[in-house]
């Protein structure tokens, strides 16, 4: 992939360009509804969608796709969450003050696998059903799972590192975030790949980006000081980071280290920075999940529910192989497109 090449396409501009517009506008806030009832009386449906935090790209489109969806069902649409996606108790406040208030769904994307599952239990035992989008939780009963295959996205940027790498290499892992099963899972799905790879050694995968792109930076440049070469390059072949925070934070210290372009560099999501990295060859395969879809078919889903109409345990929303020789086909540009 040419970077020069790249920079020639007028339609990556454009994305870029209708995307720092957006960045620009009106921020979503924390909190907002949409669909309020009319002037006609009638009592609509109010449905509480709750992500893991309100500040990363994926998240405003996740927003966007359950708000298109309120509309379309003609249901409201209460959209809260807590700012940072470390910031577990918070999320348990908005679920159980959505509980109090006596809300007719739940749309959650849960921020821990294991310690959102009393406040979901306590939804259920106020007769609140509840989607769970994103992640998954253990051993609990909701009304759907909507979301990737993560594991199976793993595995397609595993499969994507080693065909970079002609089956060998130096390769090491930024984790996300302890509890977040999806991301536990897209690294499970990556290392099964590698590890069953010959030529391939994993020189590490125990370290944790954190909730921030800032936590991300910092680990990013602590884990890979420990594979400099005395010339300043990195004894590492491939690097993966399992979401948008922590594979942006590992683009900054590659960046501010002189050693962007010089690594095979698979990560996961998008953003208006992940997008210009992947245009320029310093970011070498994304995996794209479709969180506008994702959004839309958590509300479709307890919209159905509610109105007693079956739906699926499980609904798999998608994932996408983006590469700079791919990004410009339409189906892909359009889950480029930074939601406004």
């Amino acid at each position: 992939m040419g970077g020069s090449k790249m920079k020639a396409s007028g339609w990556i501009w454009a994305i870029l360009a209708g995307a720092m517009i957006a960045g620009c506008g009106d921020k979503h806030p924390q909190e907002g509804t949409t669909g309020t009832a009319s002037g006609s009386g009638e009592k609509k449906l109010r449905i509480a969608v709750i992500p893991k935090g309100t500040t990363h790209e994926f998240w405003k489109a996740v927003r966007t796709g359950a708000e298109e969806a309120g509309k379309e069902f003609n249901v409201e649409i209460i959209w809260k969450g807590p700012l940072k996606e470390d910031d577990l108790n918070d999320q348990i406040k908005v679920v159980e003050d959505f509980t109090t208030q006596g809300v007719d769904g739940i749309v959650l994307a849960p921020l821990n696998d294991t310690a959102m599952k009393t406040p979901v239990e306590n939804a259920k035992k106020s007769d609140i059903p509840v989607v769970i989008f994103d992640s998954d939780l253990k051993d609990t009963e909701v009304v759907s799972f909507v979301a990737t295959d993560n594991e199976k996205g793993g595995k397609a940027a595993g499969e994507e590192m080693i065909r970079l790498l002609g089956g060998n290499g130096n390769v090491v892992v930024l984790r996300y975030q302890e509890g977040s099963a999806s991301t536990m899972n897209r690294e499970k799905g990556f290392l099964d790949v590698m590890k069953a790879s010959t030529g391939i050694k994993i020189l590490s995968d125990n370290r944790y980006a954190g909730a921030t792109v800032e936590s991300a930076q910092t680990e990013a440049e602590n884990l890979l000081s420990g594979f400099k070469k005395p010339d300043g390059s990195l004894n590492v072949e491939g690097i993966y980071c399992p979401n948008e925070s922590s594979t942006f934070g590992m683009l900054r210290a590659l960046q501010t280290n002189g050693w962007a372009g010089k690594v095979k560099f698979v990560g996961f999501d998008s953003s208006v920075k992940l997008i210009e990295g992947l245009s320029k060859g310093e970011i070498n395969a994304l995996i794209l999940q479709n969180p506008r879809k994702m959004g839309y078919l958590g509300v479709k889903t307890m919209v159905e529910h509610l109105k007693k109409t079956p739906v699926e345990k499980r609904v798999d929303t998608g994932a996408e192989l983006v590469t700079g020789d791919n990004m410009k086909d339409p189906a892909i540009a359009k889950l480029l497109e930074v939601p406004k």
